[in-house]
């Protein structure tokens, strides 16, 4: 890789912010270089999302990953590490809005995990995204903050800059 390539990776960097904005809600703000209907494609078909969602330092395998992106939908993703055994998280879409929004719900936990929310505001050719995990009680983000599950954002989020560097390749501009 030359320096300039270097130089404009590194300018095309985008930082994520977490903000605990009440004592039940977590928000994670991010603007990614590439447009909505792309960053929306990447969070709901399965073969762009399974690229980019597993940080790669937890040294995690994505066994399965199904998604049924629509309202009363389900998602499963099932994960591996080596020598344990394997994880799976489920939920259903509450909404589905294309290029916009996607609410679902994370029934791993069974005593209620947290409502998501994702949307996706287009903006000069970069989409912002926010996504609201809204916890069932203060002590559940509570114990998510100090378990370490709600810290994979930075890290999952570069790995979906990298994807869509690749995928804009084959786009045109408008």
């Amino acid at each position: 890789m030359d320096a300039r390539s270097e130089s404009e990776r590194t300018a095309m960097k985008n930082p994520t912010t977490v903000d605990r904005k009440s004592e039940r809600e977590l928000v994670v703000t991010r603007a990614f270089n590439g447009p909505a209907r792309i960053v929306f494609e990447a969070w709901t078909k399965a073969e762009l999302f399974q690229r980019w969602w597993v940080p790669k330092s937890l040294g995690l395998t994505l066994l399965s990953c199904e998604m049924d992106v629509r309202v009363g939908g389900t998602y499963r993703m099932v994960f591996s590490q080596k020598g344990s055994e394997p994880m799976a998280f489920f939920g259903r879409y509450l909404e589905v809005i294309p290029r916009s929004r996607i609410v679902w719900t994370n029934d791993e936990g069974g005593g209620g995990g947290p409502v998501t929310t994702a949307t996706f505001e287009e903006k000069g050719g970069k989409t912002l995204v926010v996504v609201c995990d809204v916890y069932p009680s203060k002590e559940a983000l509570d114990e998510a903050i100090s378990s370490g599950s709600t810290g994979w954002n930075s890290e999952t989020f570069e790995q979906l800059d990298e994807l869509l560097v690749t995928l804009g390749e084959g786009v045109e501009r408008s």
